[in-house]
């Protein structure tokens, strides 16, 4: 059976990661807008995300190799799509959600889906966690059969939310969030997945993504966050 890719095509995110990570991912994302314990009930209260149901994949390295840290320069970044010049937080989250569902094995090389995703993240190397969005990349080798079966997806956004957690701790605090001017996002959708001989699938997606947007500056992606979908 065709091995779907694991990255960029499913609902999974973050889901092996440790516990460390999780908590201090969250941590830097809303720490100048929740106390400690706030943080803690946000992510015990965090729903599970969805299970891949339609041609799974082996699960992806969690660990990208040093040499991902920053991407090799290549000719382009193919078929990934550009990052909007874009100020407002959701409709940012929604156009990168796009970003991260979409890949065509078929004209985009593992290097280039790098480059082309690395593209959309902040500059400010405190906030950014590249390794949440680099560490959802196949392995050359799985990215490697992938190609020899020409798959490629699009994907269709239907909403993003600022979840409930993060609305009330800035209603609790308006001013903190202008220390990073981070917003967490979350965004659903469906992915339409294709493969050679007709084969496909369509299924629906959840992501929750961290996002600087900075005043007079347009947004930048952060991280990819822990589930919270409220």
């Amino acid at each position: 059976m065709l091995k779907r890719f694991p990255s960029v095509s499913l609902s999974s995110y973050g889901v092996g990661w440790s516990a460390n990570k999780r908590i201090a991912l969250v941590a830097l994302v809303v720490t100048v807008l929740l106390a400690i314990a706030a943080i803690v009930a946000w992510l015990s209260g965090s729903g599970q995300q969805d299970q891949d149901h339609a041609a799974p994949a082996p699960a992806p390295t969690n660990s990208p190799s040093s040499s991902e840290a920053a991407p090799k320069p290549v000719a382009g970044s193919g078929s990934v799509l550009k990052p909007p010049q874009i100020a407002e937080p959701v409709a940012y989250a929604k156009a990168a959600a796009q970003m991260l569902w979409s890949y065509d094995t078929r004209d985009t090389s593992r290097d280039q889906q790098l480059v082309g995703m690395r593209a959309w993240m902040t500059q400010e190397t405190t906030y950014a966690d590249w390794a949440s969005v680099s560490g959802q990349v196949p392995d050359p080798v799985l990215w490697s059969r992938m190609a020899d079966q020409d798959q490629h997806a699009t994907a269709n956004i239907t909403e993003g939310h600022f979840p409930s957690a993060f609305k009330a701790a800035l209603a609790d605090d308006p001013t903190a969030i202008t220390q990073a001017y981070i917003y967490v996002v979350t965004v659903n959708g469906k992915q339409q997945i294709a493969w050679k001989k007709g084969g496909g699938g369509a299924e629906e997606r959840a992501v929750t993504l961290a996002v600087q947007c900075r005043p007079n500056h347009d947004c930048s992606l952060a991280a990819i966050a822990p589930s919270v979908t409220q």
